[in-house]
């Protein structure tokens, strides 16, 4: 790849992704920014609360996959980001960009999903701008979404906040987005059921958000669990150290993943949130997401560390130990 030019691989979530926003991004914004770590941010609110404010870009081929399609993933996505700041999502603005000779009745059918969602999510579109490109200069169709939420008093989730021997907490099994996205292209002459996750996980957040000692809150979307765990241990110096044995992952996506040569532990979720809890809260947390549909299967996976050799390390099923290395390659290009 040119270091000089954009790849595919700058968005992916991974090094290159963090490595454009420190050097082009954050250089150049500067103070502008209140902050470039977080996929949302609290800004000055005079009322009760706080107003945090998120945005994204959404893009994924093919526009419709099992489980979803490009309407639902941008307000779940939105949202999403939103209620792991610890918000309840209130608003959101809508930008389409969409390319000539592209289908009213489709675009129409990825809009009323888009309203379906919000109309669940409980919010609003305030605002919103259509772009079209000329023919072969875009690639068919794409959301980008800003959100506005408000945090209530009293909820505190910072990853300035995490101690050696907190817990790290899934809330259900990974890699399904991933999956179900590249069995949907059916570029692999693979074929399957498997469905995405593509859901919103606010009632996760609003169940764990108060309880004391959760720490931290990520959904873990472009570069998945292990990016999430790159970046715990980017921001506090310390150690991820995960159990394979207790990841939950899906039999189809773990078989698909084998065959083809992919980490499910790097792949995409769109409904699925990480915690971290200190060690008395892990126990509460994990029930209270078990008591909800959406965290049926949700596991404490690992523990943060101090005094680790690697950032992120898996003691693996057969007693041994790998390090997850920080997302390079972008396996699953337009994806989320």
């Amino acid at each position: 790849m040119d270091a000089a030019r954009i790849g595919l691989a700058h968005g992916n979530g991974g090094r290159l992704m963090r490595e454009l926003i420190e050097t082009v991004f954050a250089a150049e914004l500067g103070a502008l920014l209140v902050d470039s770590r977080a996929d949302a941010a609290a800004v000055p609110w005079p009322g009760e609360g706080g107003l945090v404010v998120t945005t994204d870009g959404f893009t994924v081929q093919p526009l419709s996959f099992p489980g979803g399609d490009i309407g639902a993933l941008a307000v779940h996505g939105t949202v999403n980001d939103l209620a792991v700041a610890g918000a309840d999502p209130r608003y959101l603005t809508l930008g389409v960009l969409v390319e000539e000779g592209f289908a009213i009745e489709d675009l129409r059918r990825h809009v009323a999903a888009f309203a379906r969602a919000a109309r669940a999510a409980g919010v609003r579109v305030a605002a919103g701008d259509t772009k079209v490109v000329r023919r072969g200069e875009g690639g068919g169709l794409y959301f980008t979404v800003t959100g506005l939420g408000l945090r209530p008093s009293g909820i505190v989730l910072d990853l300035a906040l995490v101690r050696p021997g907190d817990r790290v907490l899934v809330s259900g099994p990974v890699g399904d987005h991933g999956v179900a996205v590249m069995l949907a292209r059916e570029q692999f002459g693979l074929r399957g059921d498997l469905a995405s996750d593509c859901a919103s996980v606010l009632p996760l957040a609003r169940a764990v958000r108060a309880l004391p000692g959760v720490r931290f809150l990520r959904d873990p979307t472009r570069g998945g669990l292990a990016t999430v765990c790159h970046e715990i241990a980017r921001a506090t110096g310390l150690g991820v150290r995960l159990e394979e044995a207790a990841i939950p992952v899906r039999e189809p996506v773990r078989a698909v993943c084998e065959m083809l040569g992919y980490d499910p532990l790097y792949l995409a979720c769109e409904g699925r949130v990480v915690a971290v809890a200190a060690p008395e809260a892990a126990e509460a947390a994990l029930a209270a997401w078990q008591a909800l549909p959406e965290g049926a299967e949700a596991a404490c996976i690992g523990t943060v560390v101090a005094g680790q050799a690697v950032p992120v390390a898996l003691e693996t099923a057969l007693g041994g130990e790998r390090a997850l290395e920080e997302l390079e390659d972008d396996p699953l290009p337009r994806i989320c």
